[in-house]
């Protein structure tokens, strides 16, 4: 896992064509407004997060985000657990992200 800056986050993005953006967050997280093209699951799932994680491409990129970074972090850290080897944790969250946004 590797905690990048927003502005990390965004240009290794940008120019990764086997990335993966994975929201972390609640539902009604989601609902309020999310990254465009972001795949989710909630991790307080607890269980079926990892079940719904293992389905995932472990060969692909993984750019994960949550409100603040804080449970993203968690994320990165179970998803490396069961083999991801390329996971992104966006420091400080959606809370402070300056790109692309869907409602």
């Amino acid at each position: 896992m590797a905690d990048l800056t927003q502005k990390e986050w965004q240009e290794q993005l940008s120019n990764d064509a086997n990335a993966v953006i994975l929201d972390v967050r609640t539902q009604d997280e989601v609902d309020e407004g999310h990254i465009p093209n972001a795949k989710h699951i909630d991790i307080f799932l607890g269980q079926g997060f990892i079940d719904e994680v293992k389905k995932l491409d472990a060969s692909k990129n993984y750019y994960v985000y949550c409100r603040s970074g804080g449970r993203s972090a968690q994320a990165c850290a179970v998803m490396n657990s069961v083999g991801f080897e390329n996971t992104y944790n966006l420091m400080g969250g959606f809370s402070q992200w300056k790109g692309a946004k869907t409602n």
